[in-house]
């Protein structure tokens, strides 16, 4: 069964092999044996349903929990030709009384329904006249009243197992479930001796981030003026910060959307629809978006207030790079957004006994902004993952990140603690070590002690962020409660002695301008001239990865189409023509880094071949050859042996840009660059002197990415 499994990623799909943990879980549906998986956002979970439904007698219920994601599906299922289809209310009585007859005739493979519909006696009836051989519950975490997001209509699923003539194979899938909420899982869907499958929940395509800031708002100005092509979404706590967001951003030229549950139903999904078909790139919203949208080319998450758990902000925060390219994930945290999850928490959580379990996985949160760790190894070990390897590309991990001996400051906050006979709060611990005159100070005499003052240069919010680091690190315990109380942890008295020290890491981010290579974007701009003639999202047709492979490889003929990850045999036939036809007429203009008709490479072939295109052409230039002979030795155009050796120094191979670029102008070549940023060449070209050509110009975008910016 699994080789079939395998035949049917490929002819439908597109892709040779499973990504990883998706072949386990599939094979134990195929096994008959009741599952659990806990995948990743983008770990292709909806895979690991479709194939065995494909391959399995009758049809396959999907239990879903929106009707976006429903349709979406759908759509994406149509695409690579399996029959499936949705029952839900956004159907009128007709259209469902329709698709219940034809489902009862066989005509679907896979049928997505919502938990709400497993009560009613019309699909009940259904149920018991479908030969249904597997029942996959979506988003699982939602069934456990102690994960983040609990729906009591999942609670209707078991019993509904239970009235079916013949129980069939349940599998259930989630991003987010620590080992408790698992557990709950499984008890409440009234798995059969299950098999559990955790693939884990590293997510290497994505670079985590904490940005502290006291202007959000420039940030993110500065960040999108830096993305202008890129696809993004930017979370806020509250309605108000939505609105007010959204309106700051159009005022500044951004064609933004918004989405939060003030709005209306139609107001929602026009926005959430114009995102989806890339008509705007960017959307403004609550928690209320995002779950079951499937759009695979959304390059950053930016988080403008602190989310209320860690399950939340995985969930969101993964939404990103779901193609697998990299992509970013930030969160702007300023120290009023504890407060406002702790009135939310307030607010919305009635039952007395889960707020401290609520402020509990709020102070993980916080720990997550101001630990110096490793911000994927810290999320993991909160998920149940040890022994993990540092990221490399997070805040903390990267280059730009400089360590910092906090060691003094460390031993001010403890021992103003110990003074304070650890009964008080971050707050009043810090306004004593900032020396406030507040009535809660003078109250307690606290003004009396040693440590009062000892911290004058900074601000309270700056000491509260230090004593939050340090509460993360493991050297403080704060209390899981709406006041909570610090004490000391074993881990602090080795630095109050001296015989250790403590060390924060600073990012020192720089912003990097975005520059795509002109057939990726000739590909994407056919991609939503095809969208919008089928109505339907882009990333549908295409994936933002599909297209990439597209662009480096240049297939020719639809047998090499078909070898793009991601292509499978539907799309080939319905989508080939026109990107062929785009890529040959591409390469005819300005030649590739493999010319047309030249063979794939094999391992027989000799070693040079197997050294990149790009690099090939550096070993040349390097070895004292000219472009132009380069690019008549090789048989490819000038344009693109060009591109070879900008794209190595931006891999950071040794290129002499004093070779490109003309000293004389240099510097007017970066301040067009920047005043007019880098994604179009022409406005740069005609705002310089004649005799800079366009080498010159991408020559300096290249030497200078990642450059910060100097006012």
């Amino acid at each position: 069964m699994l080789h079939e499994a395998e035949k049917a990623l490929q002819r439908y799909y597109g892709y040779q092999t499973f990504r990883e943990g998706q072949k386990p879980v599939i094979t134990s549906i195929l096994r008959g044996k009741d599952t659990l998986a806990v995948m990743p956002t983008g770990g292709g979970k909806s895979i690991c349903y479709q194939i065995p439904a494909l391959l399995l007698p009758g049809v396959t219920l999907v239990i879903s929990p929106l009707i976006s994601l429903m349709k979406d599906q759908v759509d994406a299922l149509h695409s690579v030709g399996i029959p499936a289809t949705y029952i839900n209310s956004s159907l009128d009585s007709r259209e469902a009384a329709e698709r219940i007859s034809r489902a009862r005739k066989g005509a679907f493979k896979l049928i997505y329904v919502a938990p709400e519909r497993l009560e009613t006696d019309s699909f009940c009836s259904l149920a018991d006249h479908l030969p249904i051989s597997l029942v996959a519950v979506d988003e699982a975490h939602c069934v456990s009243q102690w994960g983040h997001d609990f729906r009591p209509s999942y609670l209707a699923i078991a019993a509904f197992m239970e009235k079916l003539l013949a129980r069939p194979i349940m599998a259930a899938f989630t991003a987010t479930a620590t080992p408790e909420v698992q557990a709950d899982i499984l008890e409440r869907l009234a798995l059969s001796a299950p098999e559990v499958f955790v693939t884990g929940f590293y997510r290497e395509n994505l670079a985590f981030s904490v940005v502290k800031s006291g202007n959000k708002s420039g940030f993110v100005l500065k960040y999108l003026s830096a993305h202008p092509e890129q696809a993004g979404i930017i979370y806020a706590a509250t309605r108000k910060e939505v609105d007010n967001l959204y309106a700051f951003l159009r005022k500044n030229g951004y064609a933004a959307g918004k989405y939060h549950a003030g709005m209306s139903d139609a107001e929602r999904t026009a926005s959430q629809e114009a995102f989806l078909f890339d008509e705007i790139r960017l959307i403004v919203a609550t928690n209320a978006f995002g779950m079951g949208i499937d759009k695979s080319n959304v390059r950053f998450v930016i988080h403008y207030n602190l989310p209320k758990n860690m399950e939340a902000y995985f969930q969101e925060a993964g939404r990103a790079g779901r193609d697998g390219e990299p992509s970013e994930c930030i969160l702007l945290f300023a120290p009023q957004d504890v407060q406002i999850q702790k009135y939310l928490i307030e607010q919305s959580v009635e039952a007395a006994d889960r707020k401290p379990l609520e402020y509990e996985k709020l102070q993980s949160m916080v720990g997550y902004c101001h630990t110096t760790r490793c911000l994927q190894q810290y999320m993991l070990q909160y998920f149940g993952e040890q022994d993990l390897l540092e990221c490399g590309v997070c805040s903390n991990c990267s280059s730009e990140a400089v360590l910092t001996d906090m060691t003094t400051i460390a031993q001010k906050i403890f021992s103003c603690i110990r003074r304070m006979n650890e009964r008080f709060g971050v707050k009043l611990v810090a306004q004593v070590l900032k020396g406030a005159n507040t009535q809660k100070v003078r109250q307690f005499k606290f003004e009396q002690l040693s440590t009062y003052g000892i911290m004058a240069e900074y601000t309270e919010d700056q000491i509260s962020g230090f004593i939050h680091l340090l509460i993360a690190e493991e050297y403080i315990r704060m209390t899981d409660s709406q006041y909570p109380v610090l004490s000391l942890l074993p881990k602090a008295f080795p630095v109050l002695s001296g015989e250790e020290r403590v060390y924060q890491r600073v990012w020192m981010r720089q912003l990097r301008q975005s520059g795509d290579d002109a057939l990726f974007e000739q590909l994407r701009q056919l991609r939503r001239e095809l969208a919008q003639r089928d109505k339907v999202p882009p990333y549908i047709i295409f994936a933002d990865s599909a297209l990439r492979e597209m662009s480096q490889s240049c297939p020719m003929s639809e047998a090499e189409f078909l070898q793009v990850k991601g292509v499978g045999e539907q799309k080939a036939k319905k989508y080939g023509p026109p990107f062929l036809a785009a890529i040959r007429q591409y390469v005819a203009e300005h030649g590739s880094s493999r010319a047309a008709g030249e063979p794939e490479q094999t391992e027989a072939a000799g070693e040079a071949k197997k050294v990149p295109s790009h690099l090939l052409t550096l070993q040349m230039y390097q070895a004292g050859k000219t472009l132009k002979e380069i690019a008549a030795e090789r048989k490819l155009g000038l344009v693109t042996i060009q591109d070879h050796l900008l794209r190595c120094g931006r891999e950071g191979h040794d290129v002499d840009w004093g070779a490109f670029i003309p000293a004389a102008h240099e510097a007017a070549i970066l301040a067009a660059v920047r005043e007019l940023g880098s994604e179009k060449l022409r406005p740069i070209k005609e705002q310089l002197p004649e005799e800079v050509d366009y080498m010159a110009i991408k020559a300096v975008i290249a030497k200078y990415a990642g450059a910060p910016e100097r006012t």
